[in-house]
């Protein structure tokens, strides 16, 4: 039986809608409920505009009167009554595949970043969802811990992800780069595979996922995290990851473009700890026809945007305030799972 031909889509192309996981008073959340909620009422309200959104939350009655008292359109909303650990949908949801043509997704394993965190029910959630009717297409279970965070595509055959991360010894200890190179090429379609092997963020759980450090972006364009503050403890690992950005070739060996995002200010744990948080502008969100844009009331804010727009020059570019999310050490892109055309009910 001959094998399907599989491809693995750019965030960039037509889309469904995105899978949020709403927060709550038993989560880490708990002390940051009323900055985090007017978080998810702006990405619901601004998704909306665009395509669907798709909740997952323990209490679907109250996320739905939240939503309404703050006057977000509910025709694009669909609330499934999911029980979750967390609301990093980056990391558990399904991953969009094309096989053959068609849409399929893919349910990974998700161990919360390597044993870090519980995940027992936000690892559950895909199948729950698929239980729930809300996916047309079929939900395929994958054999390997894998997290949406992880992996950057440009739909045409290129795979960039990180080493810290994709060779984590609490992940898939029994794979090693060669073997997991050919499950992205059976699996996803993939027959080019960059390897960023540096740069990283201070207070960020994931063993430097690639989509805080570098994106792909369309017309063989990087965006990426820059750090110009020598004094800066990341300084050493950026400008290393950035050379090594400069030294890789797309699939058809041509240079990239690439555009270094700008530094924020640092910026720290409020719960007077000290614990650096990383904030960047790298976890940004591309939708139907637009880019939602972490800030974070930083001098930096406007250059970000404006650099996005530049890679994304037929999108409308939507600045989401994110300094509650990273207050748990994530971003925007983080607390999302876009879905592409064709996956949902």
């Amino acid at each position: 039986m001959p094998q399907p031909s599989v491809r693995l889509p750019a965030e960039w192309e037509n889309q469904d809608g995105v899978l949020l996981s709403w927060p709550t008073a038993t989560s880490d959340w708990q002390p940051h409920l009323s900055q985090i909620i007017p978080v998810f009422i702006e990405l619901v309200r601004q998704i909306s505009r665009f395509e669907q959104v798709i909740i997952v939350t323990p209490t679907p009655d109250e996320t739905i009167t939240t939503l309404q008292q703050a006057t977000v359109a509910l025709n694009r909303v669909q609330c499934y009554a999911i029980d979750n650990n967390d609301t990093w949908s980056r990391d558990f949801g399904p991953i969009s595949v094309l096989r053959n043509g068609i849409a399929t997704l893919y349910d990974f394993g998700f161990n919360g970043w390597g044993l870090k965190f519980a995940a027992d029910k936000d690892n559950q959630i895909n199948r729950r969802l698929a239980a729930q009717h809300a996916f047309k297409v079929p939900l395929l279970t994958q054999p390997l811990i894998l997290e949406g965070g992880s992996i950057e595509s440009d739909g045409a055959g290129t795979l960039l992800t990180t080493s810290e991360c994709m060779l984590s010894a609490n992940r898939n200890p029994h794979l090693e780069k060669q073997q997991l190179e050919t499950f992205f090429a059976e699996q996803l379609g993939i027959r080019h595979t960059l390897w960023l092997d540096h740069g990283y963020l201070a207070g960020d759980d994931t063993d430097s996922h690639i989509d805080t450090l570098a994106r792909l972006c369309p017309n063989n364009t990087i965006l990426y995290v820059s750090c110009n503050d020598e004094q800066d403890e990341h300084y050493a690992a950026l400008k290393q990851m950035e050379e090594q950005l400069h030294s890789f070739r797309s699939i058809d060996d041509q240079p990239y473009r690439l555009l270094p995002l700008p530094w924020p200010q640092p910026q720290f744990d409020d719960n007077g700890d000290g614990e650096r948080l990383p904030a960047t502008y790298a976890n940004f969100l591309v939708i139907n026809n637009a880019v939602l844009v972490p800030i974070y009331d930083d001098p930096a804010d406007t250059e970000a945007l404006q650099l996005i727009g530049d890679a994304f020059t037929d999108r409308e570019i939507i600045a989401i305030n994110c300094n509650a999310v990273i207050q748990q050490h994530g971003s925007l892109h983080c607390l999302t799972m876009q879905l592409h055309q064709g996956t949902l009910s």
